[in-house]
């Protein structure tokens, strides 16, 4: 009875602090604040931490202090997919403020030559926050980050502004903290309470981590793909701060973790310095975690491996990445193995270390700034040395692929030129207009490196994220390196996509290659005009050209439309999507003639996309922006809970991403709608759900690796080691099955992450795809699962009734950059009636 009324006495006085909750809980106490700045109170309406902070809040804010400060400008740097805007402070002195252009240029210049001065230089720092809409203390405390900078009075901070550049982002991630402040606020009681079981806590399918088509957005520094990303790796090529900052939350049980990560599993390529000085400023942080009680911990868990990573791309860009993660309330107050914690204390935490930051950034400016200096002067070196070498990449049947891979290296500030002529490499053909050549010899040599590097042997097995990103690889496209610097054309400075257009009209019919990326979206958009299509299930030539299989014949009689407003149709579709139509005048042809029965009509997709319970959301919404921002394509986003009485028939393709469970009804409903005629497409551990439901036969092949001589404190790494945590691997094609239309090459890279090893039909027709003998292309795989991919195959096609399934162990569109891929879900789609 005792220990009841300590923890009724106790949550009462939490819950009053909260609502008597004041600056001076987060604040430094030993200096003056200039009265004249507004506080966050005065503006949002409430003290930070009583409530979880709206976007529209925190950047109504950020416009006040900017206004009242002159040690602060607001710029907005572009918008979300949900039209939020991107804000960017830079907060510097008023003196700063007045030559910042040239002090910006000072410090890039210093970047580019050997004999920099350091001496009177500002330091750089980009602070950025909840690039995670659902670990929301980092953007809370970027209010209190804000305002301790514009009203902070004495020499301290006069001396910090006047040597440090601060870009502060507030949000890295607006659509996905509006989410979940939504989400936390309305399930806030009066009387708090910390029982985890507590709806607040319990965030409705999809949550509020990723933006508005369900992506991790600290998975893109590197590929660029999402706006918002966009939006900040040009700020950090603009000014290449020399400390960048990524607050977070983990786990409610944990305590607070700051960098250096595993030493092990640190990026080859990452200079042993860089580690270093990240050490010597997490001292900075123990310091002043230390004074205000706050357990915390560093070199334990979490890496700096993969450099799509907010932490981690700076480390190969010569700055200083630095990840903080902070146990997480995710409500407002939370039981945890350390107590009650509530959300101003996970805020405060945030803070100081945005503060100890700076203070480290202040004392250790010189050496840091040379750090710097010494990255790219040796980065030169290297590049020196390779002065003649360049890689070249590209698709003779695929401009808009390839202009998609120059467009992430240009956001990167890669150079990049076109080919002087037409040229073969290692048995493949670089077409000029379709390729793109990259000279070793430039500043971002090392950035060059990371991207196209290939490998496969590790210091640890282990890995927070991928290990293995291979952009030529993700793109499927034709590489070599060590190529003369001889082939350089002109430098590609307004990067633009190929033209289309249709060669003539005609009274007799259309051809359509499906080669190039967005045949797709032509196709789509056809089909939802209705006109008539039909695809080639053979190869033939005419007018002295290959078409390949694949190849979509449009005929002009008998049609919607007249062969005029035909051709302005197409005309206008083959630029939007950047191809090429071919206009013929007879259906004779070498191989088969278009009026041949391997011509076969194609029907109109009617899609819908599982999500919701059971569904994984990155997973779904990689295919949802596929269709919505490439394909323009409209499938219906159908949520587990409403397949019940949802009418099916409308469908013909239902996708499954990623599905951990369904409910009996609606698998038994599901299994009649296809068996009745529709197209079921799944993805990873989907496969084995549709075996074990009996949508689909198959064999999975299981590994089992002993457990010899592993002690109980290694037995969780020992399982992890065994874990393919995203690999890339070489598997066989045959170009002749529709499920591979429009890949030229008969080996395709793929993108692995995970464990589902399905055996090859004995006939070897049903084998449309294969993993070779020796499959590894780049990243870490163990001996026994190496051993169980090889020869295995990643998708498997079965009829279901008169419908069919089509299972793919692997995501073909991770992460919105493996573009290489995306075809043989398009081809799924559009050919599932040929397959």
């Amino acid at each position: 009875m005792k220990r009841l009324f300590t923890i009724c006495l106790f949550l009462c006085l939490t819950a009053t602090s909260q609502n008597t909750l004041n600056l001076s809980y987060y604040l430094p106490q030993d200096i003056d604040y200039n009265q004249d700045i507004p506080t966050p109170e005065s503006i949002i309406g409430h003290q930070v931490g009583k409530w979880h902070v709206n976007h529209d809040k925190l950047v109504q804010y950020m416009h006040v202090l900017a206004k009242a400060s002159d040690r602060i400008t607001i710029e907005q740097r572009g918008k979300t997919f949900e039209d939020r805007p991107l804000l960017l402070l830079t907060i510097t002195s008023p003196e700063n403020h007045k030559n910042i252009e040239a002090i910006r240029k000072t410090h890039i210049d210093a970047t580019n030559n050997d004999t920099a001065e350091t001496k009177n230089m500002p330091i750089v720092v980009y602070q950025g926050f909840s690039i995670h809409g659902n670990e929301p203390s980092g953007s809370n405390a970027s209010l209190l980050a804000a305002y301790y900078l514009a009203a902070a009075k004495g020499n301290y901070i006069t001396e910090l502004l006047a040597n440090s550049v601060i870009l502060l982002d507030p949000c890295l991630n607006p659509d996905g903290l509006q989410r979940f402040a939504y989400w936390a606020n309305t399930n806030k009681n009066i009387n708090l309470n910390p029982d985890p079981n507590d709806r607040e806590f319990n965030e409705v399918w999809p949550g509020g981590r990723t933006n508005h088509y369900w992506f991790d957005m600290n998975r893109d520094w590197l590929p660029v793909q999402l706006p918002e990303s966009r939006a900040r790796v040009e700020t950090f090529h603009k000014w290449l701060p020399n400390i960048l900052t990524d607050h977070h939350e983990m786990g409610t049980n944990a305590t607070f973790f700051f960098q250096p990560g595993i030493p092990s599993r640190t990026h080859p390529l990452t200079p042993k310095l860089n580690q270093e000085l990240t050490k010597k400023i997490g001292n900075f942080h123990a310091e002043a975690l230390n004074k205000i009680g706050s357990l915390y911990y560093a070199e334990e868990s979490f890496d700096d491996f993969y450099y799509g990573k907010g932490s981690t791309f700076p480390d190969i860009n010569g700055s200083i990445g630095i990840l903080f993660e902070q146990a997480s309330s995710r409500g407002h107050m939370q039981e945890s193995d350390n107590g009650i914690i509530t959300f101003p204390f996970t805020i405060k935490n945030q803070f100081t270390t945005a503060l100890s930051t700076l203070k480290a950034a202040k004392t250790m400016r010189e050496t840091i700034l040379r750090y710097q200096h010494d990255f790219y002067k040796n980065a030169r070196k290297e590049g020196g040395k390779q002065a003649h070498k360049a890689i070249v990449f590209g698709d003779e049947k695929d401009a808009a692929k390839t202009y998609h891979l120059a467009e992430i290296l240009h956001r990167q500030n890669i150079k990049l030129y076109e080919i002087k002529q037409n040229f073969t490499a290692n048995g493949k053909h670089f077409k000029k207009g379709y390729s793109y050549i990259v000279p070793k010899n430039q500043k971002n040599t090392r950035l060059i490196d990371a991207m196209f590097e290939k490998r496969s042997t590790f210091k640890d097995s282990l890995f927070y994220d991928v290990s293995a990103w291979s952009f030529p690889l993700a793109f499927n496209v034709d590489y070599a390196e060590n190529i003369s610097t001889n082939n350089l054309g002109e430098q590609v400075i307004d990067l633009q996509p190929k033209k289309g257009t249709v060669s003539k009209q005609t009274h007799y019919a259309y051809l359509m290659e499906w080669h190039e990326y967005y045949s797709p979206k032509l196709l789509n958009q056809l089909l939802n005009k209705g006109i008539r299509t039909k695809v080639a299930l053979k190869q033939f030539r005419m007018n002295n050209k290959n078409y390949d299989y694949g190849t979509v014949l449009i005929p002009v009689q008998n049609q919607k439309l007249n062969s005029k407003d035909l051709h302005t149709l197409l005309s206008k579709l083959a630029r939007e999507s950047h191809l090429q139509i071919d206009a013929v005048n007879t259906s004779l042809a070498e191989g088969m003639d278009l009026g041949s029965r391997h011509f076969k009509t194609l029907k109109k997709p009617k899609i819908a996309l599982l999500v919701g319970n059971g569904v994984t959301s990155n997973d779904a919404g990689e295919i949802w922006h596929l269709f919505d921002t490439r394909y323009n394509i409209t499938a219906t986003k159908l949520d587990t809970k409403t397949i019940a009485r949802a009418d099916l028939s409308r469908y013909n393709t239902i996708i499954i991403p990623n599905i951990k469970y369904l409910s009996e009804a609606n698998t038994k409903k599901l299994k009649a709608w296809a068996k009745n005629g529709g197209t079921i497409i799944g993805y990873r551990n989907t496969v084995k759900w549709l075996k074990e439901k009996a949508f689909i036969s198959l064999d999975i092949k299981k590994t089992n690796v002993p457990a010899n001589n592993i002690s109980f404190e290694d037995k969780i790494d020992f399982k992890d080691a065994q874990v393919i945590g995203g690999a890339i691997f070489e598997a066989k094609l045959d170009r002749s099955h529709p499920i591979n239309f429009g890949y030229k090459n008969d080996k395709l890279p793929l993108f692995r992450n995970t464990t589902v090893f399905v055996k090859p039909d004995s006939l070897s027709y049903n084998n449309p795809i294969k993993y070779t003998k020796n499959p590894l292309l780049s990243g870490y795989i163990s001996k026994p699962n190496l051993k169980a991919l090889a020869e295995s195959v990643p998708v498997k096609i079965k009829k279901l009734g008169k419908g069919k399934v089509i299972a793919f162990t692997d995501n073909t569109n991770f992460r919105g950059f493996w573009y290489g891929t995306n075809k043989l879900l398009m081809n799924a789609i559009f050919f599932r009636n040929q397959i």
